[in-house]
């Protein structure tokens, strides 16, 4: 409400300032402010289009000035804004001396250093826009000590240090605070709590510490509050009762502890509770009844225990609800499928049981597109029936739940989807032909199973892999809830989260037990990153047509059973950063050139025709070994002949030392024998 208010005003200001230039066109700008605007160029350290006293000797007219005659003397320059014009250098106090200066918006540039103080002493400054720059050092205090009708201060994404000042309580009239993405740090103070008429408050991305205060109450007017990624700690204050217009709160990514307070899961007017990646703990207590205005909802990454509560249900206007990677248990409330506005679902890494029944009650949400459901349902039978419809599905993830059973055949239904992730499972069977028919599908994932069969030729008919039409329909909210997923890598798997949108167009079958060659159609596949093959039975040669995925980034075929040479035109592979074909029965040369050069012996290991040089499929050939097994060999080779040059060494010294020289038998005498009797 208030920021719709500032923009109105904000627009009868422009609309004041353009009649007034239109009505004194033939006054010319000031000469003071012509004087600070020419030494404002001159501190820049590039030109800014459209300045030239020479060429323009108005600077009225000059590009993003705006004047204004009706202050009283004359012609004065009240508005300064150069968004996105590549600026560098630093502002100079210059800019100070525009003293009818009321909005100045320097947002989206290249500019460093630190802020002038006089800038502040401005006494009819109201907007102050600064983000997305390089200035760094602390902000400076008394910025409202000569102006009190300053209503937007933007520092964001700067690089200040230090912590807010304590008299910004002097901004009385400030509606938009935003610090975020800076490196300030310490508490906030106390006379944040004061700035009864602000309406957002942005501080995320920084380091703020300690608890938030229960001052937090006095901010009556507040719509708007993100505190996300700081180092906030101990316990959320059950303050929040007074903050009747507060539709969006974001805490996410903190180290706040114990319950959610009364006051937040009772607000009537909150759209959007963003609390992931905390330590909160204790059930999930919404009120549903009262929350009717809630959309999204993220308590990801917590300590919340217990089963999902019926009464989440109530809050029907809910679009996007994330309880992943917390302690719950039991099943899906039956009424979850009176959720029709429910568009994202991620409720992984939990203790849920009854899959069956989950995707009976979740079929019900006809708007669902995203659905998240890792490591939970352990060890249980893969729904198969025919009767499960989701239609409008694009995101399905069902991995690590070591699930029983095959390919269910009602996917065959979801023709929408984009992205599908069942691995790490136990699902056996054959891949379906019916995945080719999916025109959206570009990430395809069902490695880590016992899958068998050759590999269908229809999935090389992929046609968002074959034009390049890829484009994941993602809701609003995609960004603030993330995919909770795992990933290979050295030193094994690391869990992570990422945004759908940032997943490669991958075809992942590894680690099955598929057989039968690569077909050559997979070359079709030109709009294709990854194509993962690795740890099957697949036999026969490497299509050299694999050389036209001119996208291919990845391309691993490692432990199966494939033979004969490496095509040369894999060097057509520009793209090509990861290349691993090791434990095979391929022989020949390895190609010279392009991407081959940099990759490493690894990469060819256990292929005893491969050679680097001078060989061919019919020659014997000194096999390729990593540098590791180089290693391992030198070492073995140095020490089998030390070991030995020791031995030697040693039998000689004790020759010449008589140790080891024979020495002869005593003969017995008769008389010993007889004692023997």
């Amino acid at each position: 409400m208030c920021f719709r208010r500032f923009f109105l005003s904000f627009f009868l200001l422009a609309f004041r300032f353009e009649v007034s230039i239109s009505s004194s066109s033939s006054l010319a700008c000031n000469s003071n402010d012509l004087k600070a605007l020419t030494g404002l160029s001159n501190c820049l350290g590039s030109v800014v289009v459209g300045w030239n006293s020479v060429v323009s000797p108005d600077c009225c007219n000059w590009t993003g000035v705006t004047c204004d005659s009706s202050t009283g003397s004359g012609r004065r320059v009240v508005g300064l804004e150069l968004v996105s014009r590549k600026l560098t250098g630093k502002i100079c106090e210059s800019l100070a001396d525009l003293d009818q200066l009321r909005f100045l918006n320097l947002s989206d540039n290249l500019l460093s250093g630190s802020l002038p103080d006089d800038l502040f002493r401005l006494q009819n400054l109201e907007i102050i826009d600064i983000s997305s720059n390089e200035f760094v050092g602390p902000i400076n205090g008394g910025m409202c000590a000569s102006s009190s009708s300053i209503r937007v201060l933007n520092f964001s994404d700067n690089h200040f240090t230090g912590g807010i000042p304590k008299d910004l309580a002097n901004c009385t009239s400030l509606h938009h605070l935003s610090f975020h993405g800076n490196y300030l740090s310490g508490s906030l103070p106390d006379g944040v709590f004061q700035l009864q008429n602000l309406c957002e408050l942005h501080i995320q991305d920084n380091s703020f510490s300690g608890p938030l205060k229960n001052g937090v109450a006095n901010l009556s007017n507040l719509e708007k509050l993100d505190i996300s990624s700081n180092l906030f700690s101990g316990i959320l204050p059950d303050a929040f009762g007074s903050l009747t217009r507060l539709e969006q709160f974001s805490a996410s990514s903190n180290k706040f502890m114990g319950r959610l307070p009364i006051s937040v899961v009772n607000s009537p007017s909150l759209q959007m509770l963003i609390l992931n990646n905390n330590s909160l703990s204790g059930p999930i207590n919404l009120n549903c009844s009262a929350m009717k205005n809630l959309v999204f909802l993220n308590l990801g990454s917590n300590l919340f225990h217990g089963p999902i509560p019926d009464g989440l249900s109530f809050c029907r206007r809910l679009a996007a609800l994330n309880l992943a990677h917390n302690n719950l248990h039991g099943k899906l409330p039956n009424n979850f499928k009176n959720l029709d506005a429910l568009a994202y679902l991620s409720l992984s890494n939990n203790s849920l049981e009854n899959i069956s029944s989950a995707l009976e009650i979740l079929q019900h949400c006809k708007n669902l597109s995203t659905l998240l459901l890792t490591l939970n349902f352990y060890d249980e039978e893969v729904a198969d029936s025919w009767n499960l419809q989701f239609q409008n599905l694009r995101g399905l993830v069902l991995a690590k739940c070591n699930l029983r059973g095959s390919i269910p055949q009602w996917l065959r239904s979801c023709t929408k989807l984009q992205l599908l992730d069942l691995s790490w499972n136990r699902l056996g069977g054959s891949i379906p032909s019916w995945f080719g028919k999916f025109e959206s599908l570009f990430y395809l994932d069902l490695s880590d199973n016992s899958l068998n069969g050759e590999i269908p030729m229809i999935l090389t008919q992929l046609k968002s892999l074959r034009s390049g039409n890829i484009s994941l329909e993602e809701e609003p909210f995609s960004r603030a809830f993330q995919l909770y997923y795992y990933t290979r890598g050295q030193g094994g798997q690391r869990l992570g989260y990422k945004q759908i949108s940032s997943f490669r167009p991958t075809l992942d079958l590894s680690n099955n037990m598929l057989e039968g060659p690569i077909c050559p159609c997979f070359g079709d596949l030109k709009e294709l990153h990854v194509l993962m093959l690795k740890e099957n039975n697949l036999s026969g040669t490497i299509p050299g047509s694999l050389s036209t995925m001119r996208n291919l980034e990845i391309l691993d075929l490692s432990h199966n059973k494939l033979s004969g040479e490496i095509p040369h035109s894999l060097l057509k592979l520009s793209f090509l950063s990861n290349f691993d074909i090791s434990y095979n029965q391929l022989c020949g040369e390895v190609p010279k050139g392009g991407q081959f050069d940099t990759f490493p012996d690894r990469s060819f290991d256990e292929n005893n025709g491969l050679c680097r040089v001078g060989c061919t499929c019919e020659s014997e050939q000194t096999p390729i070994h990593s540098s590791r097994e180089k290693e391992m060999t030198i070492f073995g080779w140095q020490f089998g002949v030390g070991a030995a040059s020791g031995f030697v060494l040693t039998v000689i010294c004790c020759y010449m030392s008589g140790w080891m020289l024979p020495r002869p038998r005593k003969r017995k005498k008769a008389a010993e024998f007889s004692s023997i009797d």
